[in-house]
């Protein structure tokens, strides 16, 4: 089925790829194109998300009383497609993206007046604390604990994995802060400055040698009362409703097409002593199989848009798009690394990224395939794994 999109909708496409070709300078793609972990560098974010914000078109999904767009779901869509063709770079999601949705529906109008503007203009830099040592699918399994003391909490305890942590200057956490009744009953949402006394960042080290994730301790950190998101104990009910914007982002088949072509480029380029590997018949297979899967997202994506258009919602169609484009991009990244051949070697990237770029060792084009490779193989995870993703769809849409 083909979906027609509007002559409105058509110019409003039009506008934004020209707006792309004015405002993304050739250093910025380059730099995006350099990425390798799940966000950009926070210079370059911080770099377009101000551009963005000067168009007014950084948050698209906002009210307009917040400084929203009003755009239609349609129109999110294409300005994500179009982002995504032009190589942007992605604004760190965390504020923006995951905790904006999270104060509009629970937040006190304090919260919203003070957070919000300074999450808008990059003043608020958030990161992440939900996973913990032993608490990752099963998050409400956590141990971080949260004690009243006078107007305070006192927090204890540790989270993991946590993304950007090393820049960020807020950090939103889950806490317990009752243990008498089930897991999900006791926990609580909070906000807090990561410079408060108490609180300590460790980095750990990926295999692909990024320093994207990391460790932080809670040691006796006092946080005011009136930073609780939602009633106490009922931060389980704030998570999932968090959750659904984690992992309901849409529009991957855009971004999923350009990395298609990247790796056709390479496939029909790169020889070892004999024939591109783009003339085995045996490997265009392969590619042939993703095409037909991306399509398929590509129907489904258009098929929620519709939904959304409507008034309805993604229901499963998020948990059903996130599995599918990681398995796409997975096998995507693997096909990359075969297509390279001995340029595939670990760390390469850091050459050129440590200043050494001339004489560059091996072509530009596979600097970045084997960090992606590896850091891919967390997407099966993160945001919620692909077994939970599977029981979602087993009970709402199979009815299991």
């Amino acid at each position: 089925m083909d979906f027609e999109f509007s002559a409105e909708d058509q110019a409003f496409r039009e506008e934004v790829a020209t707006f792309l070709d004015q405002e993304l300078t050739p250093e910025m793609r380059r730099n995006a194109s350099r990425t390798t972990t799940v966000f950009a560098d926070k210079d370059l974010a911080m770099q377009w998300q101000a551009i963005l914000v000067a168009k007014g078109w950084a948050v698209p999904a906002w009210p307009e009383e917040y400084g929203g767009t009003g755009w239609t779901a349609t129109r999110k869509y294409l300005f994500g497609e179009q982002l995504a063709k032009a190589g942007a770079p992605g604004l760190i999601p965390l504020g923006l993206r995951m905790l904006a949705p999270v104060l509009f529906k629970y937040g006190t109008d304090e919260q919203k007046s003070h957070y919000l503007p300074r999450m808008l203009s990059g003043e608020h830099y958030w990161c992440q604390g939900y996973s913990e040592p032993g608490s990752g699918s099963d998050l409400s399994s956590l141990k971080t604990t949260a004690v009243k003391e006078g107007d305070d909490y006192i927090v204890n305890g540790t989270k993991i994995w946590t993304t950007h942590a090393q820049f960020a200057d807020h950090i939103f956490c889950l806490v317990r802060t009752d243990s008498s009744g089930r897991p999900q009953q006791g926990i609580t949402f909070l906000l807090m400055s990561m410079d408060t006394p108490g609180i300590a960042v460790e980095p750990i080290i990926t295999m692909a040698a990024d320093h994207e994730v990391n460790q932080v301790f809670f040691d006796a950190v006092r946080i005011p009362q009136s930073n609780r998101v939602g009633p106490e104990h009922e931060g389980w009910t704030v998570a999932k409703y968090l959750l659904e914007f984690e992992r309901g982002g849409g529009g991957a088949a855009a971004r999923i097409k350009v990395s298609l072509k990247h790796l056709k480029v390479i496939a029909q380029t790169e020889t070892e002593g004999g024939p591109p590997l783009w003339e085995s018949n045996a490997f265009r297979n392969r590619v042939n199989v993703l095409e037909i899967q991306l399509s398929a997202l590509q129907f489904a994506e258009h098929a929620t848009l519709a939904r959304l258009s409507a008034g309805g919602s993604p229901g499963a169609g998020s948990s059903l798009a996130k599995n599918t484009s990681v398995d796409i991009d997975q096998r995507l990244s693997e096909l990359k690394l075969e297509a390279i051949h001995h340029y595939a070697m670990p760390h390469g990237n850091l050459i050129s990224m440590n200043g050494h770029s001339e004489p560059r060792v091996g072509p530009e084009y596979a600097e970045t395939v084997t960090p992606r490779y590896l850091n891919s193989r967390a997407a099966s995870i993160f945001g919620g794994t692909k077994e939970v993703q599977k029981n979602i769809i087993a009970k709402t849409v199979l009815g299991l």
